[in-house]
């Protein structure tokens, strides 16, 4: 079913129309915007050409020939314009008046704010300047503890403009977490911020900072936001001084440090439920690259146009936003809860803020269609808003439904699937193409994407292993600390030599279009049977006493069932689970699903785990009712719910003992 279309006259006014139109004056390469998939193919298979034409029709600015686009194209190990030398943050203020809106800001504790480029650009400066009196140079590890505010982006961008390396995370997360990841990279300067607030609650995070600071002993100094309190006490740091006196205001002009093409920009990290998490490390001219061709001519972004997407400094999306600033559209951002002080008030940013594009993840799409939430009314026209993104994890149909139900057709909805991994999506949004009921639009460009069976062979109309068979510049330049690269090879480059699987379940479809079904590492297979996971909660949700769902496949010794499907639960207030809903989410699992992956037991629980990001924790979960040690396979820090497990924890104490 065709939810949504593009005429003939918005595709003409496309960015990605214009790139067509150049490739077609400049290289003398006519493809169509009636033709995607001819486009598309080009530009994963001839890569170094296609990558060739971003670097030029962007005009990237750079040090060095960039003849020479890829000096190894094997994987892992690839190395892109090894002869060039740029800076991200340079690309970012290239050309930009200083009178135009740059940043957007709301929170809990902040009314809403413009900010210029002109503003933007005196911040950076003075926290560059600032960041060099404290001996930071090219190379070094800035760690920032700070809330999803303009300080947190200026503070990245002046990492960047002086070749540092910045690496970040929320304040809501633990201090156990924040060191698990920050130990690893051993950072210079943390920065960090003295509170956040969070529905309505304010929490103060000094004696974390404390924490955080004598674990991290190459920490020199640690400069401190006062965000709840005017002038917080940080006599309690070992090295502490306050955000103003760090980063005065300077006249010193920004400038910026010229670095090798795959020179760090920053090192995110994989989400920590499974282990140590991993430090992931993007460079300079990979991301350059990528989020040129991603927010221009997938995104579509535009002048005048504000982009929003809701996240946390703690997820790749925070990246992916900042990213937005390489157009000419300004960026929303937003500090706090999505459902405080009403349900509605991310939707109400998005009409105060005058938001063109409202990303946000799966999960609150879903739970703005469970809770009744009505995101137009007569007071809310929303009348600027032109496209919708969703991410995170797979939105199930009803809730593309949803959404075209609430806005109608002059709406893009666009869903999207990549990662932390690339810092970008592998298969998503193209603003030329039609939206399918539960299908992603399109592979990217310049990604080789396959469906691949356990033999390695492409399957189409079939799921399978989500696999890219072609290099992208930003993969990963490293694991940070993973000197041999044997890591990096284990976690991406194993099942099939060479090539990136990446671990979702995904069809690619007669048409073009894809379908994500959830992480391939949490699959239930019974019976030779498999089927990814989304399949399962996208029919157990459409019951609304449901309010959440996690399912496991346990192995079993049993003769009889080569494995146990647990059904944990969340029931709406009021709702109880009784034999009759039982049998009906057992039926519709049967009608939806197969006979084979109705579950042995439906169980209810008060909450079920969720990364800070939305993720559900089915594979720690699932070990942990195996016996693993609930320590050492999940990391209560990275939870946005982290006293769920406890539930857990003693629901697989009890099946130990019976």
């Amino acid at each position: 079913m065709v939810l949504w279309r593009p005429s003939a006259a918005q595709i003409a006014s496309t960015n990605l129309a214009s790139y067509v139109t150049w490739l077609g004056r400049e290289r003398e390469l006519n493809f169509s915007t009636a033709d995607y998939g001819g486009l598309q193919r080009w530009s994963s298979i001839e890569i170094e050409e296609f990558w060739r034409s971003i670097w030029d029709y962007f005009e990237v600015e750079a040090d060095g020939d960039p003849s020479v686009v890829l000096a190894d194209r094997e994987m892992p190990g690839t190395d892109w314009f090894p002869n060039t030398s740029l800076n991200f943050a340079e690309h970012i203020f290239r050309d930009k008046d200083r009178q135009a809106l740059a940043i957007v800001e709301q929170s809990e504790l902040r009314l809403l704010r413009e900010i210029s480029w002109g503003e933007l650009s005196d911040q950076v400066a003075s926290i560059a300047a600032g960041l060099e009196r404290l001996g930071v140079g090219a190379g070094d590890r800035i760690a920032a503890y700070l809330p999803n505010g303009s300080e947190a982006i200026a503070a990245f961008l002046a990492t960047a403009s002086i070749g540092a390396i910045w690496s970040s995370c929320s304040p809501d997360f633990g201090a156990d977490s924040v060191v698990d990841r920050f130990s690893q990279i051993e950072p210079k300067v943390l920065l960090a911020v003295d509170g956040y607030s969070y529905n309505g609650r304010q929490f103060d995070r000094l004696a974390e900072i404390a924490s955080i600071e004598a674990a991290l002993p190459t920490v020199e100094r640690t400069v401190v936001l006062g965000y709840v309190n005017e002038d917080p006490e940080l006599s309690a740091l070992r090295s502490g001084e306050a955000w103003g006196v760090a980063f005065t205001p300077t006249k010193v002009p920004l400038t910026f440090t010229r670095v090798p093409f795959s020179a760090p920009l920053w090192i995110l990290y994989s989400s920590g439920t499974t282990g140590m998490p991993k430090p992931i490390v993007h460079g300079h001219g990979g991301i350059l690259l990528e989020h040129f061709k991603k927010m221009w001519l997938h995104l579509d972004a535009r002048e005048g146009d504000r982009v929003f997407w809701f996240t946390t400094t703690g997820w790749m999306m925070w990246n992916f936003l900042a990213g937005v600033l390489l157009t000419d559209a300004a960026i929303v951002v937003y500090d706090g809860s999505p459902a405080w002080p009403q349900p509605d008030t991310l939707w109400q940013l998005a009409e105060d803020a005058e938001v063109t594009c409202f990303g946000a993840g799966a999960a609150y799409l879903v739970s703005c269609m469970r809770e009744g939430v009505v995101p137009r009314t007569a007071d809310r026209p929303l009348t600027n808003l032109r496209s919708i993104g969703s991410t995170g994890s797979p939105l199930p149909p009803e809730a593309f439904r949803w959404v075209s139900e609430q806005f109608g057709e002059h709406v893009w909805l666009f869903s999207t699937s990549g990662g932390t991994d690339v810092c970008t999506a592998f298969v998503g949004g193209c603003p030329i193409l039609p939206v399918y009921e539960g299908e992603l639009q399109s592979a990217s460009l310049g990604v080789s994407l396959k469906a691949f069976n356990e033999a390695g062979e492409p399957l189409l109309g079939e799921v399978g292993e989500l696999v890219i068979t072609e290099p992208l510049p930003s993969m990963p330049v490293s694991f940070w600390g993973d000197h041999d690269g044997s890591r990096l090879r284990e976690s991406y480059f194993e099942m099939y030599p060479g090539l990136w699987r990446h671990g979702d379940w995904i069809e690619i479809t007669e048409r073009g279009t894809a379908i994500i079904y959830g992480r391939s590492d949490s699959t239930i297979n019974r019976g030779g049977v498999r089927i990814g996971t989304s399949e399962i909660y996208r029919a157990v949700l459409r019951e609304d006493a449901i309010a959440d769902a996690l399912v496991v496949d346990l192995p079993t010794d049993d003769s009889v069932s080569e494995s146990l499907i647990l059904l944990f639960v969340v029931l709406a207030e009021g709702s109880e689970l009784d034999d009759t809903m039982t049998a009906r989410i057992r039926s519709d699992l049967r009608a939806a699903c197969s006979p084979r992956h109705v579950p042995d037991e439906l169980i209810a629980v008060p909450a079920v785990p969720r990364t800070i990001s939305g993720k559900l924790l089915e594979v720690p979960i699932k070990r942990i009712l195996a016996g693993a040690d609930p320590e050492l396979v999940a990391s209560r820090g990275s939870l946005s719910n982290p006293d769920s497990l406890d539930w857990f924890i003693a629901f697989a104490a009890q099946r130990a003992r019976d």
